[in-house]
């Protein structure tokens, strides 16, 4: 995705910026995780839901080491080829070596470089500085389509 859609999914995320962070919850002002905030902006862009989520746990996939998120990621969006990170890109990261992949935020960009948007625990919704530490837990790259 580039140019004006791309520009959208960005301005999207940013709306929900001070969204508190719940678990399982996606709605814009009143709580997100990060799976919650990019179902937020698919709804946004789409006005539907890409698919039913069933309940899961905080250490959901972790036990069996199933890539759920990232097997859903690809069945909805477009994976990235390149080594080109852009605005509007979807990032799934590894929160440490070895487990499933299991956070997701939005490539966005403000005049000090490359940021992200993403539903953080404790933090709720925020923008943060795409830095070498969370660069180094990127996995896969998607695309809307």
């Amino acid at each position: 995705m580039s140019g004006p859609s791309a520009e959208r999914a960005v301005a999207i995320a940013r709306g929900w910026i001070g969204t508190p962070y719940q678990h399982q919850a996606s709605q814009k002002g009143a709580g997100a995780d990060c799976l919650g905030l990019l179902r937020g902006v698919w709804r946004e862009l789409y006005g539907r839901e890409p698919e039913p989520v069933p309940a899961y746990t905080q250490d959901w996939s972790e036990p069996e080491g199933a890539e759920r998120l990232w097997q859903a990621a690809a069945r909805h969006l477009m994976t990235c080829h390149g080594a080109v990170v852009e605005a509007g890109q979807v990032l799934l990261f590894r929160m440490r070596p070895g487990a499933v992949a299991k956070h997701v935020g939005l490539v966005a960009r403000q005049t000090g470089g490359m940021t992200f948007i993403h539903a953080y625990s404790g933090h709720g919704v925020v923008e943060s500085p795409l830095s070498a530490p969370w660069l180094r837990r990127v996995v896969a790259r998607f695309e809307f389509p």
